[in-house]
């Protein structure tokens, strides 16, 4: 109704970041930064649908508002459903300026994707805010952050960021959040965020990120010996043993943050053979890449292999025990 109080957040990198301005009386105004806080923000990010607040901003750090400052000393305990119902004191506002305009960053956003990949565990980094799918800009995205990401998709850990040269540009909105992020946290809305771009952002910043569980040994008891299957397409494959050697086996330990390849004299099919589609052969690394999918190969689903050629890996981290024993007796 038009007497109701409505919100928005503006100049922020998306919807659920910014400046906080208030419609009452047919008007928009800003709301003064004194006595706000993060409950008041809490509130704010609740009635826009947009999560957790992560940041109360002060001092117009999403740039001066025009008009009315329509409210001051804002007063939420943080579990409010509306801005309108919290108390404030609105009369004092007369001697707030827009250098005093308060702000908000909130935590959510409605999905994740890496898209453009071989497989849904690279690609490059979109983020929807409701029904807006938008890329990331590269400003100050790190390999803490990817790691994060990498986590939070059930992909594993983050092998690289790279540029939009990988996975090409994307089109529509630009989120421009900057994550600082530790590396430990289990999703990207526990980060901190500056939503205050920190450079100029296009798609040719798009940035795109590669996660090392599109790749996987199996067949061990351990995540750093077996069968190398690689996922592309919604579907788990093996890889031939054609012209495999240790410099490709170099890159899968490194990708997988498993150490260094032991060996690469493997018996055909030592962890047995596989299942399903023979993704690579012909496999040609220079043997310091970090992920398998630098390396050359003649394409996806390109072989004339069976799964008895199917290739493994045994890395120098975390492997079995059994495999010290092993070790010790054969060359593998």
């Amino acid at each position: 109704c038009s007497e109701s109080m409505r919100v928005m957040l503006v100049n922020g990198s998306n919807p659920c970041a910014g400046r906080v301005e208030v419609h009452q009386n047919g008007q928009w105004g800003t709301v003064c930064d004194w006595g706000w806080d993060i409950a008041d923000a809490a509130v704010v990010c609740r009635e826009l649908g947009c999560g957790t607040a992560v940041t109360a901003t002060f001092n117009a750090h999403f740039g001066a508002g025009s008009g009315s400052v329509s409210m001051a000393f804002v007063n939420c305990s943080g579990s409010e459903t509306a801005l309108k119902h919290c108390s404030s004191q609105n009369v004092i506002a007369w001697y707030c300026n827009h250098s005093e305009d308060a702000g908000v960053v909130c935590s959510d956003y409605t999905n994740l994707r890496l898209v453009n990949g071989s497989n849904s565990c690279s690609g490059r980094v979109e983020r929807q805010y409701f029904s807006k799918w938008g890329t990331a800009c590269d400003a100050c995205w790190d390999m803490r952050a990817a790691s994060v990401l990498c986590r939070q998709l059930n992909c594993g850990t983050a092998v690289s960021v790279v540029g939009s040269d990988w996975f090409g540009e994307g089109s529509g909105e630009i989120w421009a959040d900057v994550f600082d992020c530790d590396g430990n946290e289990t999703e990207l809305s526990e980060c901190s965020i500056s939503s205050w771009s920190r450079a100029e952002c296009s798609h040719r910043r798009d940035v795109g990120v590669i996660c090392s569980g599109s790749i996987r040994l199996v067949g061990s008891g351990g995540d750093c010996a077996g069968r190398l299957e690689v996922f592309n397409s919604g579907s788990w494959g093996t890889v031939c043993d054609d012209s495999w050697d240790i410099k490709d086996a170099h890159v899968v330990c490194r990708q997988l943050q498993c150490g260094v390849a032991l060996s690469n004299q493997q018996v055909p099919a030592w962890f047995g053979p596989g299942s399903g589609p023979i993704w690579l052969d012909e496999v040609e690394c220079e043997g310091n890449e970090t992920s398998l999918w630098s390396c050359s190969s003649p394409g996806w689903g390109k072989h004339d292999c069976n799964h008895k050629e199917d290739v493994g890996v045994v890395c120098s981290g975390k492997y079995p025990a059994f495999f010290i024993k092993i070790k010790m007796n054969i060359n593998i």
